[in-house]
């Protein structure tokens, strides 16, 4: 059976609403040296609203992932009485945090495309020169003067 129309609207307001209040609080409310730069880049979640998986997107190597998520997982309590208190709700979906790696594998397809397309224009370019000098070169003359 199909979800109500109107569950999945709410779902979805109240996941974009915990990825912008544990934004804020990632900008600086958390004073966990271990959570350093960082952003939430996707909230998902579950049907019945019980639990949230939270992707978060670190700025630096594995060890500051691993230090991100050591620093969230400490920090869950007190960001899930945050949300409370900022939301105004009854409850507070359980959290569970999870590094995003989804943005170096954008990046690294956008320069493989950069590559292709900057080929394909040099490929181009070389095609219109030699079309134009082709065009700018006079058939030899057969007869005699």
């Amino acid at each position: 059976m199909a979800e109500q129309r109107g569950r999945t609207y709410h779902r979805n307001r109240v996941a974009e609403t915990l990825r912008e209040e544990i934004s804020a609080m990632l900008e600086g409310q958390l004073s966990d040296p271990r959570i350093n730069f960082g952003y939430v880049s996707e909230v998902v979640m579950a049907p019945g609203g019980k639990s949230a998986r939270i992707y978060v997107a670190v700025d630096g190597d594995s060890k500051d992932e691993e230090d991100m998520l050591a620093g969230l997982e400490a920090a869950r309590g007190y960001i899930r009485h945050q949300l409370l208190q900022r939301m105004g709700v009854r409850h507070i979906p359980e959290l569970f945090f999870q590094v995003d790696h989804s943005e170096p594998v954008r990046a690294r397809i956008d320069e493989l495309l950069g590559r292709v397309e900057r080929r394909n224009r040099q490929k181009e370019r070389l095609q219109q020169e030699s079309a134009q000098a082709a065009a700018t070169m006079k058939p030899a003359s057969s007869g005699h003067e």
